[in-house]
């Protein structure tokens, strides 16, 4: 199978602080991958490499055989084209309506005539289960609902490529399992490749066909839902089983707080 979206071998740093280092990672088509790992493991970095926002200092980043770090500002907005992007806590126009919110990215990318944007746009709404709601604006539904509005618009143009940044953060159980299933359900339906950035473990195994974990910027474990909670790797057991104890510490690396606070050895 043809994989969409490959990165090979990238550095990636900010200033001095290095965020990814030798990544290789491959996205097939029509699959649903999931990057997994701490805070600050360079999750979301991944996402915005791919959608050219930040470009790899070392190594490709390749999407359909284009490689985004040599496209300019116009081969860039051509390729978001086809990208779809759930930004964490849906990043919805407060402004606009639940319709005009989906409506957006046709009526940036399209010259569709209106009727055929309403009919568009209801269409995506009734995936979501929110037809009816069209005319309301963001502050007057739930936060769930906003989710899926958000989810509606990420799919507004039927992308080939749909990345997922934390998309059951700060969600109750109900609305994380409807937005882990309809995530599952429209990628299948529209034999888009779907890229999810989680920590939420249990929805993302439910529906993933593979896992990247990351820490410190490198892969430190990957496979299926199934292989990865069989593994003994004591990172992949840490994060699966919340451990407060393992490979990943609690503490930002760096000095000691006895050498902050000038105690030495004495503490």
């Amino acid at each position: 199978m043809s994989n969409l979206v490959e990165i090979r071998d990238v550095y990636f740093a900010y200033a001095e602080r290095p965020i990814l280092s030798n990544l290789r990672m491959d996205f097939p088509r029509g699959k649903l991958v999931a990057v997994m790992g701490g805070s600050g493991s360079g999750k979301t970095t991944v996402l915005r490499l791919i959608g050219g926002q930040i470009r790899a200092q070392r190594g490709t980043v390749k999407v359909n055989g284009e490689e985004v770090n040599s496209l300019d500002i116009h081969g860039l907005y051509r390729l978001r084209r086809k990208m779809g992007m759930l930004f964490q806590f849906g990043a919805l126009f407060t402004d606009l309506s639940v319709f005009d919110n989906v409506a957006f990215p046709l009526r940036e990318h399209t010259d569709l005539p209106e009727e055929v944007i309403r009919d568009l746009v209801l269409l995506k709404l009734n995936a979501v289960g929110l037809r009816n709601a069209h005319k309301l604006k963001p502050a007057e539904i739930s936060g769930g609902m906003a989710r899926r509005v958000a989810l509606a618009r990420a799919v507004a143009l039927d992308p080939e490529l749909i990345m997922y940044d934390e998309p059951f953060a700060g969600l109750d159980p109900i609305s994380m399992g409807v937005t882990a299933n309809l995530i599952r359900n429209l990628n299948d339906a529209l034999g888009s490749t779907s890229i999810v950035v989680s920590h939420d473990v249990n929805e993302t195994f439910a529906i993933a066909d593979y896992v990247y974990f990351l820490s410190a910027g490198k892969i430190v474990a990957e496979g299926t839902p199934a292989e990865m909670r069989a593994s003994q790797d004591p990172y992949v057991k840490q994060f699966v089983h919340a451990a407060p104890d393992g490979p990943v510490p609690f503490h930002y690396p760096g000095k000691s707080l006895a050498d902050d606070l000038g105690l030495g050895g004495r503490a």
